[in-house]
């Protein structure tokens, strides 16, 4: 499965379940995570979608390692099945 697709599957499952899902791009800052996920109780979850074998690439381990030392929740999620798990865990209830 291509990454878009997963994307676009994350996309619509926090969309169901009243959350937003923005694509992330941050101008001049490399390898910044592919959504901000924002629950219904303005919990801010930054995700970073990859294929099943799909891997980080250096300058995105380190954006994701700075904004981790800052604080931020930043999550890499691996496939359809990790990004269904990660919904059911941050958006356990429909709206």
């Amino acid at each position: 499965m291509k990454e878009s697709t997963i994307e676009a599957r994350l996309v619509k499952l926090v969309k169901e379940r009243g959350g937003l899902c923005y694509k992330f791009v941050s101008p001049g800052n490399p390898g910044v995570p592919d959504r901000i996920v924002i629950t219904p109780d303005g919990r801010t979850i930054y995700v970073e979608l990859k294929t099943e074998v799909g891997r980080l690439a250096k300058i995105q381990k380190w954006q994701h390692g700075e904004m981790q030392k800052r604080g931020a929740d930043v999550r890499t999620l691996m496939g359809l099945e990790q990004v269904k798990a990660f919904v059911a865990e941050v958006l356990p209830h429909e709206v």
